[in-house]
């Protein structure tokens, strides 16, 4: 069984209901994978080590970035002696005239919101930058952390305004890497992948306990968003998935082998004959045996 995967809110981890930024001195550490909310970024400043988005795995140097979309699944450590800032911030502080649930990000026209790039690509691309732009980034970071503990009026402009020099510094400077990704549609590559992860996890685990929370864990996923995914791309909801996957697989070893029936039934994750044929039956409209019988004929 997995280990339930935690959901933080910005109330969790921040004062203020729309941003926060942090740094190695005052940032609550995370050991384990997790999700929140809201998006992420992370500027590292000094120590290496490696982040998990979902299920790939990208270096995270000096200079480097990470940006997490919400409900992504993740972890970054932090080494000993390692110096980063962590921004946090919810979709109206960073965007407050586009109305989109957070899965649904991915859909959103990166023309519309090319910022959205560096998040929605950070599983294929790695992020950093150097010399003056590092220097000013760290400059950057500083100021939203002295304007965020002041709170004035006007900060959420001014710290709306740097953190998007930040994200468009990023865009320009990946400009050539973050084009050829869009061209190749990253964002749904990453979803087929992760339904054919998903897909690989119920056809290996067909005869047992199948949970959504599993099967999130198998593709690097909130459940919440891997239901969210099952709905979008197939209309069905995740039991609804399993118990047709189960079904094809009993029809496949009806008609080809000669097992008994109550053992194709625990084959398919069914403890009960009985309960078995009968949501045979709703769903064929005839038995196990008399569908053996057809096949063969």
């Amino acid at each position: 069984m997995a280990r339930a995967i935690r959901t933080y809110s910005l109330a969790d981890r921040a004062a203020a209901p729309d941003f926060s930024i942090r740094d190695q001195g005052s940032v609550t550490r995370i050991t384990e994978a997790h999700r929140h909310e809201y998006f992420q970024v992370q500027l590292n400043l000094a120590g290496r080590t490696t982040q998990h988005i979902a299920a790939s795995r990208r270096p995270l140097g000096p200079g480097g970035l990470s940006f997490v979309l919400p409900y992504r699944v993740h972890h970054v450590p932090h080494p000993p002696r390692s110096r980063f800032y962590i921004l946090s911030f919810n979709l109206k502080f960073l965007r407050p005239e586009l109305d989109v649930h957070p899965l649904d990000l991915e859909d959103v026209p990166l023309a519309q919101a090319p910022e959205l790039a560096p998040f929605l690509f950070q599983e294929f691309l790695d992020f950093s930058l150097q010399g003056q732009d590092l220097a000013a980034a760290e400059a950057a970071c500083r100021s939203m952390q002295a304007e965020n503990a002041r709170r004035r009026y006007g900060s959420t402009e001014i710290i709306r305004g740097q953190l998007l020099w930040l994200l468009g510094t990023v865009c320009s400077r990946h400009e050539r890497a973050l084009q050829a990704q869009v061209a190749r549609k990253g964002q749904q590559v990453s979803r087929r992948d992760a339904l054919a992860r998903v897909m690989r996890h119920v056809r290996e685990n067909l005869g047992g306990r199948l949970q959504l929370a599993d099967a999130a864990a198998a593709a690097g996923l909130s459940p919440n968003y891997l239901a969210h995914l099952i709905k979008k791309d197939t209309g069905k909801t995740f039991v609804d998935l399993v118990t047709e996957r189960r079904m094809e697989k009993a029809c496949e070893l009806l008609a080809h082998t000669t097992q008994r029936v109550g053992d194709i039934a625990a084959t398919v994750g069914f403890a009960d004959e009985a309960y078995f044929t009968r949501r045979f039956r709703q769903r064929y409209r005839q038995t196990p045996t008399q569908f053996r019988r057809h096949a063969a004929a």
